[in-house]
């Protein structure tokens, strides 16, 4: 009730005035050499205000009321460009820097109008791009872009809390992330190893500029992934003075600090740490979840042609138990089987671009590693012969990229190389239970292996740019085994072809074949002191991906899309031990593929997409996305089996509307057909000798994923209020998620307890009753957002 009754005392405090002094400036160039665009237009939409370029290709546009503008940017023989959606308040300058492409035929009087929504040449498919307003203000998001993209079509959503990226049918190891250019091999926090999701995200959006999410159609420069890539943009820090942002939101509390450093160095920033911890334990959760992030930015712009960025992102993540709230049987099955865990990971990486008349060339410098530890002892009794889980590991990359884009006529040309020193070491002491009773994992590993890769792309336009082709090529090896030395056998060209029908309509198709290695998990796994998967003949993965799609963009700031995708895999990782493909694993907690497998599974994933996206337009804006897909893996007997992501209809309709005095109205709508799941296998799961040692059921891989869930249906609502003020501005958000959902997660097994709270045995076994997990349960959220 304290909260509500700040929201509505927050909401009254309408008597403060606000003047009329937003500022949005920046620079306009020539996007492909850097030089400066002078004299060009800069106009905000609807409206007749407006100015141009100077000298420099600075502009200025002042005495603004605050609010969201779209300005667009326009020169002769250059493509227009709008912005859309930039916030403009009091307390700071928006600053937008538009790099513009230069048309290719020589044009004296004709300004040439560019669609709304990114395409390039290399991906004029399957390539969607996110901007920080729609971050900020996605209901159910809590200012967290992976939950964002879950709006977008072909990405499927887990059942419970948290982040995974299912792109598409495929697992959650099958995704890359790039800031800045720099890789980043985790965004989230309490991270899965050997996949990328986790709860809740790394990234703070104070940073983020605009997000470019690719489902296929993957350029040459990005390799090892077989899904998606995610190239994340940072904002540069303001060059006119100190600024300062405040939040607290759903899980966290943080703060971004900002400005210039001299007259050619901007700096960006942050840190956050979160209260679940208290929340967590005052609701009566038997486990304790806290984490910490950092992340910066410093960029240093020393003349027109040579500009230098360092940035990075860190996180400490700690999991620990609650001994103390055990008082009903789901808070014991939950302290049963819960490890504790610490996980602590960093990306740094320096980003060098030297720019040339007729191109630029871009040095990437990074280290990024992940130190992973996990710890269980049998009835949280902390003694040697209780311990049934002792987990160190570690990821260590230092990677450096050569890259060159240049543009000679028609022609658009990109080529570099890459290299990756990699460490690791795995120290695994795990009790395990298997058909043939309780077996001990016990283990030290380490390697160092080098990784290199080579790639070159050529885009074409002809026909006045109404066809645009582009073929690329790539190859990645490594020095792990002479079965994945040499780049050429793992090469993988890649075929792009877009036609504009008309200034309105697109044809556009692409075909490529993507390599990824096998998680670290599985390549740093022993036995006996050797490497068994090594001698298993481990192997990159692979799949072939057709996509072929439709777009058709309307005067009125939106397109409707239609895509059709095919993806088949080969040399998917077998799980020997549970007879699983690895395809299947990677929407939990914990560690996966560290196990002997061999590399001899097929798979396929397909489907269709259909979308329709409005930008901002008289105050309304939305999303609705529709998909149908199939997502199917070999099984242990070589037939093709629904994997654990095989959802056949997910619809989203993400909406929004806003009014006068700076309100702002949204709405999350979803739903998700059930995905498959496998049963557990209760006779094996009830013995002594197993339950004692996992402290959950057992599955019975004999029947994978034959049963499903029930369809997945969720609402959520999120209202915004701002204020601006002389020096600062003030967001007040409620966000409520959830509001109208069902439990779909899949039932657990319990002990089933006497009247004095002691298990029920029965000979041999225990006695075990299902209990029904419903954690998607309505949760409202009251956020600040304090900008200085």
């Amino acid at each position: 009730m304290k909260q509500l009754g700040l929201f509505v005392l927050l909401i009254i405090m309408s008597h403060f005035s606000q003047a009329q002094t937003g500022i949005i400036k920046g620079r306009v160039f020539n996007v492909l050499n850097n030089e400066s665009i002078m004299f060009g237009n800069v106009f905000l939409e609807g409206s007749t205000s407006g100015t141009t370029t100077d000298i420099d290709g600075n502009y200025e546009l002042s005495g603004l009321e605050p609010g969201l503008y779209n300005v667009t940017f326009s020169y002769v023989g250059f493509k227009e460009q709008t912005k859309y959606e930039i916030q403009v308040s009091n307390s700071k300058p928006a600053i937008i820097n538009v790099g513009m492409e230069e048309y290719t035929k020589d044009l004296e009087e004709v300004v040439v109008k560019a669609s709304p929504f990114r395409k390039t040449e290399e991906s004029p498919v399957s390539l969607r791009s996110v901007g920080v307003a729609e971050i900020q203000r996605n209901p159910g998001g809590n200012r967290d872009i992976s939950r964002v993209i879950q709006s977008l079509p072909g990405v499927t959503s887990t059942a419970s809390f948290r982040n995974d990226l299912l792109i598409r049918g495929g697992a959650p190891n099958e995704n890359r992330f790039y800031l800045d250019d720099v890789e980043v091999p985790n965004i989230n926090h309490f991270a899965t190893q050997g996949a990328s999701g986790g709860p809740n995200g790394l990234i703070n959006v104070d940073f983020i500029r605009e997000v470019d999410f690719f489902s296929g159609a993957f350029p040459a420069n990005r390799g090892n992934a077989l899904s998606s890539v995610f190239n994340f943009k940072q904002k540069d820090g303001r060059d006119d003075r100190i600024g300062l942002t405040a939040t607290v939101g759903a899980s966290d509390a943080g703060i971004t600090v900002e400005g210039p450093i001299g007259e050619k160095t901007t700096f960006l920033v942050s840190t956050r740490q979160s209260y679940l911890q208290f929340l967590f334990d005052a609701i009566g959760l038997p486990f304790l979840p806290t984490y910490n992030d950092y992340q910066y930015k410093f960029k240093t712009r020393f003349d027109q042609k040579n500009e230098l960025t360092f940035i990075g992102l860190g996180a400490l993540d700690q999991f620990k138990l609650n001994l103390d709230n055990n008082d009903e049987p789901y808070q014991r099955y939950l302290l049963d089987n819960l490890p504790v865990n610490e996980q602590w990971n960093y990306t740094w990486g320096a980003v060098y671009k030297r720019y040339r008349e007729n191109g630029y060339t871009t040095f990437v410098l990074s280290r990024n590693m992940l130190n992973n530890t996990a710890k269980k002892y049998q009835d949280n009794e902390e003694t040697q012969e209780n311990l049934t889980l002792d987990y160190k590991s570690q990821e260590i990359e230092n990677k450096l990229r050569l890259e060159n884009t240049q543009r000679n006529g028609e022609y658009k040309i990109t080529y570099g190389v890459g290299y990756e020193f990699v460490k690791y070491n795995n120290s695994t002491f795990n009790k395990i239970t298997t058909p043939f009773g309780v077996q001990t994992i016990d283990y030290f590993s380490e390697f160092d292996i080098h990784k290199y890769n080579f790639f070159g792309q050529v885009s074409r336009k002809m026909l006045d740019e109404r066809l645009i082709l582009s073929l690329g090529l790539r190859g990645d090896g490594n020095s792990y085994s002479e079965e994945m030395n040499n780049p050429l056998t793992q090469l993988s060209p890649r075929f792009s072809v877009a036609y504009a029908v008309n200034e309105r309509m697109s044809l556009n198709f692409n075909v490529g074949r993507y390599y990824q290695l096998p998680p670290y998990t599985v390549m740093g796994y022993q036995e006996e002191g050797r490497f068994v998967n090594k001698d298993n003949n481990v192997q990159y993965i692979n799949n072939n991906h057709v996509v072929a799609g439709i777009e058709y963009n309307t005067k009125t700031s939106s397109k409707i899309t239609l895509e059709g995708f095919y993806k088949l895999y080969n040399n998917y990782p077998f799980l020997l031990r549970d007879s699983l493909n690895l395809a299947n694993l990677g929407g939990d907690f914990g560690v996966i593929g560290n196990e002997p497998v061999v590399s001899n599974k097929k798979g396929r994933t397909y489907g269709v997409e259909a979308l329709f996206q409005q930008r901002l337009y008289k105050g309304f804006y939305g999303i609705l996305a529709y998909t149908l897909g199939w997502s199917e893996f070999e099984d242990k007997n070589g037939n093709f089996a629904p994997s654990s992501w095989d959802s056949r209809h997910i619809i989203n309709l993400t909406a929004g509307k806003r009014f006068g005095k700076n309100w702002e109205v949204g709405l999350n709508w979803r739903y998700q057909s059930g995905l498959p799941f496998t049963p557990y296998d209760e006779e094996a799961s009830a013995l002594i000798s197993n339950w004692d040692i996992r402290g959950t059921g057992i599955r019975d891989y004999n029947l994978l994923n034959t049963s499903r869930l029930k369809g997945q249906t969720g609402l959520d609502v999120r209202v915004d209020k701002k204020w601006f003020f002389n020096k600062w501005s003030l967001n007040l958000y409620l966000d409520i998620e959830n509001i109208v959902s069902n439990p779909v997660d899949e039932s657990i097994l319990i002990l089933e307890e006497d009247e004095n709270g002691n298990p029920i045995i029965n000979g041999d076994s225990y006695q075990l009753v299902p209990l029904q997990n419903t954690l998607n349960s309505t949760i409202p959220t009251i956020g600040i957002v304090i900008s200085i």
